[in-house]
């Protein structure tokens, strides 16, 4: 009875045998061919010229979003006003245009440059261009936390926002803040002192300023504005935190040198 060997199984290109003892009357297994090279990343593009167009400082929370998000990533960009005056732009702050197109951050010029209008957006693509500058935490759990509360913030809120617009030169002593956006103020409270208990602050996420804080930070200047108290000492001292920063006191020194009024937005109602 002839005996008939076996024929060896093809190596597995996706990495080497396995080393074993040579054994005498056997060839070593031929070594696995060579895997192709890796194909190197393409260089990084230098990063262009970048501006952002901005409407009012006093009264446009989304234009100080997106310019925070922007200063928290360390990106130098030139900022292009536009005027109250403007029809769209005062819509846009009455919360009467369909969508918001402003802020918009551009970046580079000609056929590349890069138009990104939206503040989820704007934060994004700052994070992909600086990681390293935190704009979301490093856990993925904390992450998606934070995309989901940024998330309610820009979808949410509606009553705060049309009953608390926000007014940087104006105070409203005892304003009266009615049902709707009172539950607004209560899920905020809510949504901050959930973070504070996860991540311990001294913001949102923990040591390091996020996506979150730009977001929220609009909310604070509404709660000093019509003069909402808060009871839990963590929240009022992350409200003297944000409105300390170095960035919100230049945004506020510049609003309070606008010269124009929204008189929609200056009657105690």
């Amino acid at each position: 009875m002839v005996t008939r060997r076996r024929p060896a199984a093809d190596p597995l290109p996706e990495a080497a045998p396995s080393p074993s003892p040579k054994r005498a009357g056997r060839r070593a297994p031929a070594a696995a061919p060579a895997l192709p090279a890796v194909v190197a990343a393409p260089p990084a593009v230098a990063l262009g010229a970048a501006s952002m167009t901005l409407s009012s400082k006093n009264y446009s929370s989304w234009s100080l979003r997106g310019w925070l998000l922007a200063r928290f990533a360390g990106l130098e960009f030139r900022e292009e006003m536009l005027s109250t005056d403007n029809a769209d732009v005062r819509a846009e702050i009455l919360l009467l245009a369909p969508s918001m197109l402003v802020p918009c951050l551009h970046h580079g010029s000609g056929p590349a440059e890069v138009r990104v209008w939206d503040t989820l957006a704007i934060g994004e693509y700052l994070h992909e261009l600086f990681p390293e500058a935190g704009l979301l935490p490093t856990s993925r759990a904390a992450r998606a936390h934070c995309r989901a509360i940024c998330g309610e913030m820009h979808s949410g809120f509606s009553a705060l926002r049309s009953a608390l617009p926000m007014n940087l030169k104006a105070r409203f002593p005892g304003f009266k803040v009615w049902s709707r956006a009172q539950a607004d103020i209560d899920r905020i409270v809510q949504i901050w002192t959930e973070c504070f208990d996860a991540y311990g602050g001294p913001w949102l996420f923990g040591e390091h300023r996020t996506m979150a804080d730009a977001m929220y930070a609009p909310v604070v200047t509404r709660l000093q504005t019509y003069d909402v108290r808060l009871s839990d000492r963590r929240l009022i001292e992350y409200c003297q935190r944000v409105l300390a920063m170095p960035e919100m006191q230049a945004w506020i020194a510049d609003a309070k040198l606008e010269p124009e009024d929204i008189d929609e937005l200056e009657a105690e109602f």
